[in-house]
């Protein structure tokens, strides 16, 4: 069973955590279900960056991000090359080593 491990973030995840998750599940989803309140201004439609995510180790045992994903994240706030939507990754055999950015673009975020 593969692990979603989250980096400490100030405010989403001050401790950090390990989860269990299932091939199949949708990091967002897990994520959600265990506390760790990842932006999702799109209501994960995959219409925005809010729920943008670094992937530090897993990376390369995901499915390829498609063109509508790739357009949106030349938009996101931070983005680097292990860039991903939290709302499009579909989790694989290996752990994944997860970095939620410091800052989104929401421009409409109402938990501030």
């Amino acid at each position: 069973m593969p692990q979603l491990i989250f980096l400490p973030h100030a405010e989403r995840c001050p401790d950090g955590a390990v989860i269990d998750a299932k091939i199949g599940d949708v990091l967002i989803d897990v994520a959600l279900a265990n506390g760790i309140d990842i932006e999702h201004a799109c209501e994960m439609a995959c219409a925005c960056t809010t729920c943008h995510v670094v992937l530090r180790e897993g990376f390369d045992s995901l499915e390829e991000s498609d063109e509508s994903e790739d357009d949106l994240l030349d938009k996101a706030w931070g983005l680097e090359p292990e860039s991903r939507l939290s709302c499009q990754v579909v989790v694989g055999d290996e752990d994944l080593v997860i970095e939620i950015p410091k800052y989104t673009i929401n421009q409409v975020s109402e938990n501030h």
